[in-house]
């Protein structure tokens, strides 16, 4: 399926592993025009690398910056001042109990998760309006629905995503311009194969057994019973960024392996 994506410009943080990598590396296919972001130059210069080995004839650059932080945004936005589709994909996690979570930390989650989507689309959605074409989509989590007891700040952060994108949503009417969420599941990505990896070796097990176990346990609820490949969370971000997805606007749309038990 084409997905009539080329010549449009298009910004994906946290772009140089994981999800963000992967809507990347795809958009890049689908003949956008891409630019990748990460906090340290070394892992935009090889997450650029990789994008090109996977599309030769596509243009990928990337940025340095920390969106974590006002000074980062800002710097993206002098070297991409103009974008036609932006993937907030940004975000940290970190599993920690409740009375353990520090005022920092909250505002730390809060700065990262919500707050770079929140100044980047305020930058970029004036320009995507009055071209009368554009696309947000913010990379929340079903952890934004169910809020998971072992990490509260991250739900936390998740669900204003999702509050945010519906009422960024609710300013496009009748242009051309859609807001929209995507939530993922538990997902295969740098950061969670690292904690599973260390779980695995704290309990003396493989791999293969904690992710079994992290299913039998953490998410029982998943359809799926594996964690989803970023590649598959991927596709789901190019379709909702395309022409194609033009009738959906202001949606939460799920890559949850079925996690969530709502018909809604």
């Amino acid at each position: 399926m084409d997905l009539r994506l080329e010549g449009k410009r298009a910004l994906v943080t946290g772009s140089t592993a994981g999800i963000g990598f992967a809507a990347a590396a795809r958009l890049a296919e689908e003949g956008a025009l891409v630019v990748m972001n990460g906090r340290s130059a070394e892992r935009v210069e090889e997450a650029v690398r990789r994008a090109r080995e996977r599309a030769p004839e596509a243009e990928v650059s990337g940025v340095a910056a920390d969106l974590g932080a006002a000074e980062g945004v800002e710097e993206i936005l002098r070297q991409a001042p103009e974008i036609d589709v932006l993937v907030n994909n940004l975000g940290i996690f970190e599993p920690k109990d409740f009375q353990e979570i520090t005022d920092d930390d909250w505002f730390r989650f809060f700065e990262t998760n919500v707050m770079s989507g929140v100044r980047l689309s305020r930058h970029y959605l004036p320009g995507m309006k009055g071209r009368d074409w554009g696309r947000i989509v913010f990379v929340s989590s079903e952890s934004g629905v169910q809020i998971p007891a072992e990490m509260i700040h991250y739900g936390v952060t998740k669900t204003a995503q999702l509050a945010v994108a519906r009422g960024l949503a609710e300013t496009t009417v009748g242009t051309g311009v859609t807001v929209n969420s995507v939530l993922p599941g538990p997902t295969a990505s740098e950061g969670v194969k690292t904690f599973v990896g260390r779980m695995a070796q704290e309990q003396g097990k493989d791999e293969a057994a904690m992710e079994e176990e992290f299913f039998q346990t953490a998410r029982p609820s998943s359809l799926l019973q594996r964690f989803i490949e970023p590649e598959e969370v991927a596709e789901m971000i190019a379709f909702v960024c395309s022409p194609a997805s033009s009738a959906t606007n202001g949606a939460s749309l799920r890559a949850d392996g079925g996690v969530v038990r709502s018909v809604v």
